[in-house]
């Protein structure tokens, strides 16, 4: 048996727009991974940097448990990860290095991981775990139980999926450029290691509601060209309905959350499916009101009925543009046509409906916003978001702009919204648009014509003539205690 302090480096803190947001979730796939860790014998403790004060936290709890191995496996299910945002790869660092000095052993896994394993390994991890990495970390964990002492070379020998000091490949892109297979499903998570109550806490201070997180699925099996996969690849691995009801059911019983966000890239996929969770949900009284993520493709008048009868209350869709002509560069294989029908069957069920909007692509011109403006207005959903296209390694979308990253190649957090390639317009630009589209879905009866005219009449002093780079601003992050 090992002793494992598990832990990820979402310090919520380092993220200014996420702390202001004031809606934290307990990272859901490290504490899946602790129930698995703990079904093979393991002794597991966490550390969970979503509310943590800082580092010195992490290193109180090292100093007084002592463990064996340091697993800093990072929540998958948490979008901002992929983004491998600059001011988590330094605590995941800072972490590395602490753990390190306690003379325990270090295994990172998570999607910056998987994508430049070789910066955490000069930070002083001993192993990083490609992709979900769950069939490695089995065969790692099983030889170091056997041999605490025994050379990291010795013990990755013959494990796919494993970059240490000791292999000279990349194996997240090894073998074809093919990820591990992930796990058909992983127990339920961990709830007791997590301070439900902390979060609890800080969600009704913010909101006056608790909400919480599960997942009825992993991974998305289309082929967005700028949507990383850089965890399940482009598998869809779907949960059983009635483990999902069986699941809320608990949650609601032993935790009793007022809401529930699904964090699946596609909620449902089948309306059969929904159907059926729906049916296990009446017959345990077990549904909590949830919010999910979904494409407007999926959105017939059977899904949006059976998704209300389920308990959806919030649904949003992948709309990213106005312009078909974006979303074919995209490769998002969906018609503007619809996503106006999508957010009109989800309103006539009485869901709220949210539109994720992606400014900046690629070959994007002001016709092609004032596409998306046309969109916002006309569709009227309830909320948006906004951000601008962000090259994610492992993309189509990177591979096309690469050559036009320069220092920055990731944003500090997530409310940097800078451009990081050559678009058409420079960052302020897309800021103005942001705050335009989103005053259009909070005052729908406000005309925002003139102040869009002014936008447009300045639109020439924001073209972009050379790469966007950093600014002081942008760089400066606050400190981590």
């Amino acid at each position: 048996m090992l002793s494992i302090l598990l832990g990820h480096s979402y310090f919520l803190r380092l993220d200014p727009k996420q702390w202001r947001r004031a809606k934290p979730y307990p990272p859901l796939a490290t504490l899946q991974v602790a129930a698995w860790l703990r079904a093979r014998g393991h002794r597991v403790d966490l550390f969970d940097a979503m509310l943590a004060d800082g580092i010195r936290e992490y290193e109180r709890k090292l100093t007084a448990l002592q463990p064996l191995l340091v697993l800093l496996y990072e929540d998958n299910y948490n979008f901002l990860t992929k983004m491998c945002l600059a001011r988590m790869r330094r605590a995941a660092f800072r972490m590395i290095g602490a753990a390190r000095r306690t003379a325990a052993r270090v295994i990172v896994a998570g999607s910056d991981a998987t994508d430049v394993p070789q910066a955490y390994l000069a930070a002083g991890a001993d192993a990083v775990l490609a992709g979900e990495g769950l069939e490695a970390l089995d065969q790692l964990i099983a030889r170091l139980d056997g041999e605490p002492d025994a050379p990291i070379a010795k013990l990755v020998d013959g494990i796919r999926g494993v970059t240490s000091a000791a292999t000279v490949f990349d194996a997240a892109r090894s073998l074809g450029g093919t990820l591990p297979p992930a796990r058909a499903d992983l127990p339920a998570a961990a709830w007791d290691l997590v301070d439900i109550e902390r979060y609890r806490s800080f969600w009704r201070r913010a909101h006056g509601r608790f909400s919480l997180n599960m997942a009825a699925s992993r991974g998305c099996s289309f082929r967005c060209a700028w949507c990383a996969k850089p965890i399940w690849g482009n598998r869809y691995l779907q949960r059983p309905a009635g483990d999902v009801a069986a699941e809320m059911t608990r949650i609601k019983r032993e935790i009793g959350p007022d809401h529930i966000w699904f964090a699946d890239d596609i909620f449902g996929f089948r309306v059969d499916w929904v159907s059926e969770l729906a049916h296990a949900l009446r017959a345990t009284e077990g549904a909590i009101p949830f919010t999910i993520q979904t494409r407007a493709d999926l959105v017939s008048e059977r899904m949006a009925a059976a998704l209300r009868e389920a308990g959806c209350r919030e649904a949003w869709l992948g709309a990213e543009s106005g312009s078909q002509r974006v979303l074919d560069a995209m490769n998002k294989g969906i018609r503007v046509a619809e996503v106006h029908a999508a957010r009109a069957r989800l309103g006539a069920a009485g869901i709220r409906v949210g539109f994720f909007i992606q400014l900046g692509y690629l070959g994007e011109e002001l016709a092609d916003i004032l596409a998306t403006r046309e969109l916002i207005e006309s569709a009227r959903p309830d909320d948006v978001g906004v951000s601008v296209a962000y090259p994610l390694p492992g993309t189509r979308f990177h591979e096309l702009v690469s050559a036009q990253l320069g220092r920055q190649t990731r944003w500090q957090a997530s409310g940097d919204l800078a451009m990081m390639f050559q678009g058409t317009y420079t960052s302020a630009f897309y800021r103005e648009v942001r705050d335009l589209l989103h005053a259009q879905v909070r005052h729908p009866r406000r005309s925002l014509r003139r102040r869009w005219d002014r936008l447009l009449t300045r639109q020439e002093t924001f073209l972009n003539t050379i790469p966007t780079t950093v600014t002081a601003a942008e760089s400066a992050a606050p400190g981590l205690p």
